[in-house]
């Protein structure tokens, strides 16, 4: 898609390729499922598949008819259905393109098993209820289903879990104890960890991990940041500027006037708003660079625009190249800096990116 306007979003296979490298690097033990759920993160299905297609052991995300897509486009290896099947259709689907499919529940495990054929192969990651309580089988509910499983022929099943709190202080080892209690003597393969678990807990390796944020180049942590991860942004979100006022001490910026000009002041005009992606609540003082300089937001962000401090960037004027978030021409602001400004997480940046920007392919 082209567009008069400045604003782009570059994506970057290598950042991909080497953030994949680093979850396998920290997991050496496991496979790993690419996850390129909500169009990869925001990054773009197909640009994150064609950078890990050599790659990859699998890949994970959620609409059934994504992975035939997929599956057409030549990727044989394995993918997973994270939510699993919502109807007979996506059952049938499954089967027929050797797809892995999440089941977190018996109505799902029912549906399946009446809609596929009685000798057809079948592959299943049986999710466990481990305290997130969100999706999952429980100690109720969880022995019918091993036994009807182990019932079939030629169904290859793996036990999943998901970690609520992977990234905080109380940390898995809870939910891992309810794993092992839920799975008694299971001796097949396991699928524990996400991001966080990758980098935090190794004793989640076991046999298949899920990189999500991490493939993207952001932290799960508030307190460690990407590049103390190793990891690189695989997002640059640019523009530039279209405006410049210079505005006395005690003038105000933007709707509501929420930013009051402490001094003198030049103020830029960047061609980004909350219709582009970026965040509405990022109050003043989120970083932004201009010209591969420091500075920050000021005012209140509108539909199509937001302003920023170019006092101390004499230089900087209407054309001058602006980095929203990721790797700019002399430096970094990233999107968890950003994120955190604006009282949220990366991955709501990232899947929040409209349609109307553009995005490309490269590096800085």
């Amino acid at each position: 898609m082209k567009t008069s306007r400045p604003i782009r979003a570059r994506i970057s296979p290598a950042a991909i390729l080497h953030n994949y490298r680093q979850a396998k690097r920290r997991a050496p033990g496991a496979k790993a499922w690419a996850v390129i759920k909500a169009n990869a993160y925001g990054h773009g299905q197909w640009r994150a598949v064609e950078a890990l297609r050599g790659e990859a052991d699998g890949f994970a995300m959620l609409e059934t008819e994504n992975a035939v897509a997929l599956r057409e486009a030549g990727i044989t290896q394995p993918i997973v259905l994270l939510e699993g099947i919502f109807s007979a259709r996506d059952a049938r689907a499954v089967v027929e393109h050797g797809l892995t499919t999440v089941i977190h529940c018996p109505e799902q495990l029912e549906l399946l098993l009446a809609t596929a054929p009685a000798d057809a192969p079948l592959s299943i990651c049986l999710k466990l209820n481990t305290g997130m309580n969100r999706l999952g089988f429980t100690e109720r509910t969880l022995p019918a289903a091993r036994a009807r499983l182990a019932s079939l022929a030629r169904t290859d099943v793996m036990l999943m879990t998901h970690f609520a709190e992977a990234d905080g202080e109380r940390g898995v080892d809870w939910q891992l104890a309810r794993f092992n209690e839920l799975a008694g003597d299971w001796s097949g393969k396991r699928c524990l960890a996400n991001s966080a678990a990758i980098l935090r807990h190794p004793q989640t390796h076991a046999d298949w991990v899920r990189p999500g944020i991490m493939l993207y180049g952001s932290s799960p942590f508030a307190e460690t940041t990407a590049a103390e991860l190793d990891l690189q942004p695989a997002m640059t979100l640019s523009s530039a500027l279209i405006g410049v006022q210079d505005i006395a001490a005690g003038e105000r910026v933007g709707y509501g006037g929420t930013f009051t000009a402490p001094r003198a002041m030049r103020i830029g005009v960047v061609a980004c708003g909350y219709a582009d992606g970026y965040p509405r609540h990022a109050s003043s003082g989120t970083p932004i660079m201009v010209m591969g300089k420091r500075t920050t937001t000021v005012g209140r962000v509108s539909m199509d625009m937001l302003a920023c401090d170019i006092t101390d960037i004499p230089e900087a004027g209407i054309g001058a190249p602006v980095t929203l978030w990721g790797r700019g021409i002399a430096g970094e602001v990233t999107a968890d800096e950003v994120a955190a400004a604006a009282g949220t997480i990366s991955y709501e940046l990232f899947c929040a990116l409209a349609a109307r920007v553009p995005l490309e392919i490269g590096d800085i």
